[in-house]
């Protein structure tokens, strides 16, 4: 897991830079009360429908401990992801570190999420390639 030091702790971030701690899927999969879960996963699936234009049921909005999890548990979104998938192939631990950024595949994705851009020019620029 790649993990990214922000000024008082340390969080586990995808390779596309989205911040899995705080990812309201990976939320859902820690919830304990079954009934919230559910309600989350519904807010969830509208919301993916809202930001990506796909639809997912709440029943498809699987637990998921991250996009780098060796456990099994992903989302479709992630295990289905071109991005994740590129990004093993490169055996790289960020995209931000990819001698591509921005490559065609990130672009669309990152004008979505311009946190998660935010976080990979941080992480490139803590990590300039040589």
């Amino acid at each position: 897991m790649f993990y990214y030091q922000t000024t008082n702790r340390i969080t586990m971030i995808g390779y596309c830079g989205l911040n899995c701690d705080t990812c309201p899927i990976h939320l859902a999969t820690i919830e304990p009360d079954m009934e919230k879960q559910k309600g989350m996963r519904e807010t969830i699936a509208r919301e993916i429908e809202r930001t990506y234009a796909t639809v997912v049921t709440p029943e498809e909005v699987k637990d998921c401990d991250g996009c780098r999890a060796e456990s099994g548990r992903l989302f479709t979104g992630c295990l289905d992801c071109k991005i994740r998938a590129c990004a093993i192939e490169k055996q790289i631990e960020s995209c931000g570190l990819c001698s591509e950024y921005i490559c065609d595949r990130l672009k669309d994705f990152l004008q979505k999420e311009p946190v998660a851009k935010n976080r990979l020019e941080e992480i490139r620029d803590a990590n300039p390639l040589k």
